[in-house]
């Protein structure tokens, strides 16, 4: 039987507010455990939770830039529930009218445009954290991140696969650090999915039973989780059993999900209105203002890229993919006016192996894009050649200077003296008779030998284009 996969994402984005969303205790993270928690947040007797506007501005500013619905009048909730880390036995969040409502946002995949529908984000407090391995037996409990504000975002059940859903929460992902809403570090859980993944008989309009896999903080461990999910699924169905609504982990290490617990509906929380908070109500000139503070989103930035500085759609993509990284290309271009396709291929290709080979966000890059745009233009004024401009960019790398320090003192230089280079490329001719007869022959690949024995007499510092033109002459006389 062929299956098709149903895939819904909530994703949990911390919003970047300096205190929490109902109190004025910090949101630092790495705080001591337990530092940042006060009476507000420990729910303690005869304290009061009190809105905070950021949060609420943020909240309004995604909205906004998924062209939804925003809710001018939406309430808080309770939502009841025990756990550990949860001091209050419930956490303040938003049921049936959250600030945003439908709205909806563009994916590629495969080159092709798909839109998925945002089914509402609303605001709501995060739990504190459990911490299982610092003892034996014991879980530790660490509530500095308790109250802190998190939009949750929910979308339609659009997705059809592990790649679409990727694509989707890197979207979301750009999105919020674009309006500044969320830093999105993954690694200290700024920015966390739960997948709702089932499956169904292709053809079949009904949805299937679904699973939810549970705070996934990285774009692989989604992918690797969903499709695990799936292949768990078809096993059970396929083998005459049924799929149990639940929630379940996924273990990067064992590459594996396992239970948690049945998923709970609405009803399980006993939600209702939280008496101590009253409804929210948004003004039309604050929507107007929220409206007007709204930087370049990444589809206007992509489109300005194609069209000013003519890149192709997929480097465009690339390079908007990330606030951080759209900002470093525009940096290199300030003195690089007529090097922008070396520019887009240098930041896409040789700077963004190296980061991904340590490991470190743009941002902990050691070459700066004022460095790297000096290299450029040393590639593009013909001081190196390409090839040894790597040599180069790896010696920045590791901290021996700029690109003009690091050229001076290897004497890496390019070789542009056409007496010189004529020289070696009379020897190359002269030693080599049995390849010029085949050039002459009508063989141009062969071109590319002399090319390359002229560059290794010249230890590579030869111009390739000044030896190319002078072979040629030669060759062809």
């Amino acid at each position: 039987m062929q299956w098709e996969t149903v895939i819904g994402l909530e994703i949990h984005a911390q919003l970047s507010t300096q205190s929490k969303i109902f109190s004025s205790a910090s949101t630092n993270f790495g705080a001591q455990a337990n530092s940042q928690a006060c009476a507000v947040d420990l729910g303690l007797p005869g304290v009061l939770p009190v809105l905070n506007k950021a949060a609420v501005n943020k909240a309004i500013k995604f909205g906004l830039a998924v062209n939804a619905h925003i809710n001018q009048r939406n309430v808080f909730d309770r939502k009841n529930y025990f756990y550990p880390d949860l001091p209050k036995g419930y956490q303040i969040s938003q049921l049936d009218f959250p600030i945003v409502g439908e709205g909806e946002i563009d994916i590629m995949v495969d080159e092709q445009v798909k839109t998925i529908g945002v089914t509402r984000a609303h605001l709501e407090e995060d739990a504190g954290k459990s911490v299982h391995d610092m003892f034996d037996d014991y879980t530790a409990i660490d509530l500095n991140r308790a109250g802190t504000p998190l939009l949750e975002i929910v979308s339609e059940p659009d997705m059809r696969s592990a790649v679409e859903a990727v694509a989707y929460a890197k979207k979301i992902h750009a999105l919020v650090q674009y309006i500044g809403i969320c830093d999105g570090n993954m690694q200290e859980g700024s920015f966390r999915c739960d997948a709702n993944v089932s499956i169904r008989p292709m053809g079949q309009e009904a949805l299937g039973t679904r699973a939810e896999l549970k705070n996934i903080n990285s774009f692989k461990f989604l992918e690797k989780a969903i499709n695990l999910e799936v292949d768990r699924q078809q096993d059970i169905l396929e083998e005459g059993g049924k799929v149990v609504q639940e929630t379940r982990l996924y273990d990067a290490l064992k590459h594996q999900t396992r239970s948690m617990r049945s998923k709970e509906e609405a009803n399980d929380y006993r939600y209702f209105p939280d008496p101590d908070l009253l409804p929210v109500e948004i003004s039309d000139e604050l929507l107007i203002e929220i409206k007007s503070q709204l930087p370049e989103l990444p589809v206007e930035k992509k489109a300005r890229f194609i069209k000013d500085f003519d890149l192709s759609d997929y480097d465009a993509d690339i390079l908007t993919s990330q606030k951080a990284l759209a900002d470093y290309f525009e940096a290199t271009l300030e003195d690089n006016a007529s090097n922008i396709k070396l520019c887009a291929n240098w930041v896409m290709g040789e700077l963004s192996a190296a980061l991904n080979k340590e490991q470190k966000s743009i941002q902990d890059s050691p070459v700066s894009p004022q460095d790297l745009s000096l290299l450029i233009q040393r590639i593009g004024d013909d001081t190196i050649s390409g090839k040894i401009a790597k040599d180069v960019f790896k010696a920045m790398w590791t901290g021996e200077g700029s690109a003009d320090n690091i050229i001076e003192a290897k004497g890496l230089k390019q070789v542009t003296d056409t007496g010189a280079i004529e020289a070696v490329v009379d020897e190359i001719i002269a030693n080599n008779a049995p390849q010029v007869e085949q050039f002459k022959s009508g063989n141009e690949k062969i071109l590319g030998f002399f090319v390359g024995q002229a560059m290794k007499a010249t230890k590579g510092k030869a111009n390739p284009k000044i030896i190319n033109e002078i072979l040629r002459a030669k060759l062809t006389d």
